[in-house]
């Protein structure tokens, strides 16, 4: 595939808009920039018109799949609907306008609206504060475990382990690690829950946290949560919960009732904010009240009739993103929330678990699901497919893109050998969730009949099967012209 760049596409002297010129009751640009600030020479922009930068950039986001495009079953990160009408509000000047810098006497709105936002999704984790500034779900639970080391540190003990069930999400022990701690296994049991016995042969005196997914990286509920919070506590230990499947449970439980001393929660998989890749995002934590001391600074306080931010957290394990987080993803999630009200959220878990159970149901014929039982809001299933013609499930998921299906997450959680994880979510229709598993079952029968078929996916793409070790390894993120001298 070859597409020009922006900068290839530069003609000397096309302009797509026009500066207006200095004088009249505007003030010169000389008086705006002083002279150390401005450049030397013009920087080297691209010339074309509006019409070239718009198909420019349309045509590239219609080569990406994306959730506008289709269905996207990305099993670990859900991947659901966005509402048009919550970007409207994201976009309204008065918050996208507002400088961060702005004095707090003229931001009550965006205060106001953080210090609800916390108020109501603290209500639904049953948890007692909360801290906007994580940009992610994974450093949300970074700053988690920092709290727990904090915590720890604050009591005086010498507490020196982290137990993670083998069904972890891969930043777990990493978090872990950060934060000075060692990570230790729990292995699942053959119903994929943790393993009750020997998650309590490993607690002791040193265990600070246990981080448990609910529901976990296989798509089933832990339902042993309540115990092992008991075992964990009984030994001054802090249970944290990683809230990233939180889509099967809003409405419904929550993780403060489950026994969690700490959640984090990834507004895109639940709240239908964008997904950050790479970009911004948000993985605001609850904790309960023991914890609120160490959160970082500041946070948004009632004062009087108004909001205030509050330094005053001598504990406080200090700031870990620029001024309150990533505010318009934020607002994307309240959106979503005032929107659905709690009738609303309960209904979108129900919808999701629903689905993937219904989807599971049309394909486990083809597919083996990787444990026994009803699921959550995902799944994870092995294609029944003949190994000796070297097919393997990264064929299967390729050979998806095909019929305008995004492939499902592949070789996770890593105790399923050649999985597959579906999430379909509440986004889509029965009629969407049949198309797709007729899909699958047409893919399983070409595995047994033209093999190759799969190994050349995907072939209705805009590119073929790349290597995906050289595309991650060899960026070409910056393009530099031949001669700079026709493209300035």
């Amino acid at each position: 595939m070859n597409v020009e760049l922006i900068f290839e596409k530069s003609r000397k002297d096309h302009r797509g808009h026009s500066f207006p010129k200095d004088g009249g009751d505007k003030p010169a640009l000389d008086d705006l920039i002083p002279e150390r600030h401005r450049r030397s020479k013009p920087p080297r922009l691209p010339e074309v018109t509006e019409s070239e930068v718009v198909r420019h950039y349309i045509k590239l986001s219609a080569l990406n799949f994306h959730v506008d495009k289709g269905m996207y079953p990305l099993g670990s990160c859900t991947m659901k609907y966005n509402p048009k009408v919550h970007e409207d509000l994201a976009n309204i000047n008065r918050f996208a306008g507002l400088h961060p810098c702005a004095p707090v006497e003229l931001c009550q709105g965006t205060l106001e609206m953080l210090y609800r936002f916390s108020e109501e999704m603290s209500h639904i984790m049953g948890m007692d504060a909360l801290s906007l500034q994580p940009s992610a779900g994974a450093q949300g639970e970074m700053l988690g475990m920092k709290l727990v080391a904090a915590y720890h540190k604050d009591r005086g003990l010498n507490k020196k382990t982290v137990l993670i069930p083998d069904s972890a999400h891969g930043t777990n022990p990493a978090s872990v690690a950060v934060a000075g701690f060692t990570p230790v296994e729990i292995p699942s049991g053959p119903d994929g829950r943790i393993n009750l016995e020997a998650t309590r042969e490993k607690i002791n005196d040193e265990t600070a946290a246990i981080i448990i997914t609910n529901p976990n990286t296989l798509g089933i509920f832990e339902r042993d949560m309540p115990t092992i919070a008991r075992w964990i506590h009984e030994v001054d230990g802090l249970v944290y919960m990683d809230g990233a499947n939180l889509n099967a449970l809003v409405g419904w439980t929550r993780p403060g009732d489950l026994g969690a001393d700490i959640v984090h929660i990834n507004l895109h998989k639940t709240f239908s904010t964008p997904h950050g890749g790479g970009g911004p995002g948000a993985g605001p934590i609850g904790v309960k009240a023991g914890l609120i001391p160490f959160l970082p600074i500041p946070g948004v306080i009632r004062e009087g009739a108004g909001y205030a931010l509050d330094w005053n957290r001598p504990k406080s394990v200090g700031k870990i993103h620029p001024f309150m987080g990533n505010v318009g993803v934020i607002l994307r999630a309240w959106a979503y929330m005032r929107t659905l009200g709690a009738e609303g959220l309960a209904a979108i878990s129900r919808a999701a678990i629903v689905n993937a159970n219904y989807l599971l149901h049309l394909v486990k014929e083809d597919y083996s699901p990787a444990r026994p039982g009803p699921c959550m809001h995902e799944f994870v299933i092995t294609p029944r497919i003949p190994k000796e013609k070297g097919l393997r499930n990264t064929d299967v998921a390729k050979r998806l893109l095909d019929f305008g299906f995004y492939a499902p997450t592949v070789s996770f959680p890593l105790i399923v050998h050649e999985a597959l994880m579906v999430e379909p979510t509440e986004s889509e229709r029965q009629d969407t969730l049949e198309r797709y598993a007729a899909v699958l079952k047409q893919i399983a029968k070409e595995a047994v009949e033209t093999p190759q078929t799969l190994k050349d996916a995907p072939t209705e793409t805009p590119v073929g099967r790349l290597d995906e070790a050289a595309a991650a390894r060899r960026l070409k993120l910056r393009w530099e012209p031949e001669d700079a001298g026709e493209t300035a």
